[in-house]
């Protein structure tokens, strides 16, 4: 059994992302979300609030650059999963910025979605839910 006392403590998340060169990545996020980041330390940190999450981007201290270097051929298990009001709007702005989707839009039982990817190969999916009558 789970112990509710304990898990009460957890109030929110933040999903962050490492980047040695974060300022490429939090240019990238602020153009695709439309917003800046709040925080925001150059070089160092910035965030992005959405509904229901908020995205962290940071610059790793030098002593823990190892930990986030690149692994050729090899993708992350994340996805940024992000919903849409209007999808073919969504991967217009995409290709605009020079990421476009990875495959046609696919039919999931959650509504129509695209994938794509970040500047460093992050997996991000776009979904746009169905309308409902």
């Amino acid at each position: 059994m789970v112990n509710q006392k304990r898990h009460q403590q957890y109030r929110a998340g933040l999903l962050t992302i490492a980047a040695i060169n974060c300022e490429d990545l939090l240019q990238f996020y602020a153009q695709l979300l439309g917003q800046e980041p709040q925080p925001y330390i150059p070089n160092i940190y910035g965030e992005f609030q959405l509904t229901g999450l908020r995205l962290g981007i940071f610059k790793p201290k030098e002593t823990h650059l190892g930990e986030f270097a690149p692994i050729p051929a090899r993708t992350g298990a994340m996805s940024l999963c992000l919903e849409v009001a209007d999808l073919e709007a969504a991967i217009n702005h995409l290709t605009a910025l020079g990421y476009p989707p990875t495959d046609p839009i696919q039919i999931a039982a959650h509504g129509r979605e695209i994938y794509a990817r970040d500047p460093l190969g992050n997996r991000l999916i776009l979904h746009e839910p169905p309308v409902l009558p």
